[in-house]
């Protein structure tokens, strides 16, 4: 398989590399700067790597050209937090990416979220309705941006064999267990792993993944 993986220079996107060459496929990285990868990964064979900005169509067309699936890690910076622009610029990049693909007939999409974008299966949790109003109180736009991109997914994405994989706080460790769920079911918690996100995979839901 041939897969586009975007947001690829970011920790999440280096482990869906990892992830995807670890599993024999072919990866296309295209990232503004493919320079911060490192260079086991931009001299690997099995790599293609295109250079460009989310919101250039003929750069991002030609990635997109010929891939089976595009893996997403993009998401509002951590370390920018309230600092993230305002207008929604992700959302309006996976509105072009998902124009692209269905003209190029890819269906698979993989694509990082958050529990700020709700599922129909979700149920009341404190912890979680905490977290998300901390995010949509400090982090305004970044919060905006982010339930725009589900929105974005569920309503342009009708052609694609989509998933949204939520992610609370994130954790460096390399634990790759996790627990699949929903909001306010009883299994899930509020940490999963970067490892752990990386090695998911599920169709046309938006669950919600965590450590045990």
């Amino acid at each position: 398989m041939r897969v586009l993986i975007l947001g690829a220079t970011g920790a999440a996107g280096v482990l869906l590399i990892q992830e995807a060459l670890a599993a024999s496929h072919t990866v296309v990285v295209y990232a503004r700067s493919p320079d911060k990868l490192a260079e086991e990964i931009r001299h690997d064979p099995r790599v293609t790597v295109h250079k460009g900005e989310l919101d250039d169509r003929e750069a991002l067309s030609s990635a997109i050209m010929g891939v089976d699936a595009v893996l997403s890690a993009l998401g509002p910076s951590v370390s920018r937090g309230p600092m993230h622009p305002k207008g929604t610029p992700l959302a309006r990049a996976y509105s072009l990416i998902i124009e692209l693909m269905i003209g190029h007939r890819v269906r698979r999409l993989l694509a990082l979220g958050t529990p700020s974008i709700t599922d129909p299966s979700d149920k009341f949790s404190l912890r979680m309705s905490i977290i998300v109003n901390g995010v949509a109180t400090l982090a305004r736009t970044a919060y905006e941006d982010v339930v725009a991109i589900g929105e974005t997914i569920r309503t342009q994405g009708n052609d694609l064999d989509w998933t949204i994989v939520r992610v609370p706080l994130l954790s460096g460790a390399n634990d790759k267990n996790l627990v699949v769920g929903y909001v306010g079911d009883g299994k899930t918690g509020i940490w999963v792993t970067r490892a752990g996100f990386a090695s998911f995979v599920w169709v046309k839901k938006a669950p919600l993944i965590t450590l045990p």
